[in-house]
């Protein structure tokens, strides 16, 4: 008796570069978990510094929040998860580790800098106790912090300034 040759399916023939079921369906657990599949970074991270910049804007019309951001501390990716009420902490946490070296690099590398900027504040902040002194310092830090949140958020999106140029150009 001849039996067929058993069918292989396509995530055992997937050419370099194809796109197997089991990709696809870890990209969906991932964009439902707002989490980047192409980068494996989540946005949400950022939070950790919008709130910090969210007290410096207030310093100048609120000096009391000084106190506010001085309690501000630093945690890494997968600290703010861990003490984050995400969903899909873990998931992140793993995302965050598996993905593209060259990614994660840019990407913290962003982030340690703001990271700094943000502590170099905070230190300089406690040094100084004129209100005004701490409201300038409070904006200058903003205006370096913000810039890289949003270069922090392209990275996480998966944005190459050459390649978003590129699709604009092309659209």
């Amino acid at each position: 008796m001849n039996l067929p040759a058993p069918k292989i399916s396509s995530i055992d023939t997937a050419a370099p570069g194809e796109v197997t079921a089991a990709d696809a369906a870890r990209a969906a657990k991932l964009r439902a978990a707002n989490i980047n599949p192409r980068t494996g970074l989540a946005t949400d991270y950022l939070n950790h510094f919008n709130e910090a910049i969210m007290l410096l804007e207030m310093i100048p019309d609120l000096p009391d929040c000084a106190e506010d951001f001085l309690s501000w501390e630093p945690l890494s990716y997968a600290e703010h998860f861990q003490a984050s009420n995400f969903k899909a902490r873990d998931l992140a946490i793993q995302a965050y580790q598996e993905a593209d070296p060259a990614i994660r690099g840019e990407f913290d590398s962003i982030t340690t800098t703001m990271t700094s900027i943000l502590t170099a504040v905070g230190d300089a902040m406690r040094q100084v106790k004129h209100d005004h002194s701490r409201a300038q310092l409070a904006t200058q830090a903003t205006g370096w912090v913000k810039p890289l949140v949003a270069h922090a958020g392209g990275i996480i999106n998966g944005a190459d300034g050459e390649a978003d140029v590129d699709r604009i150009m092309t659209a």
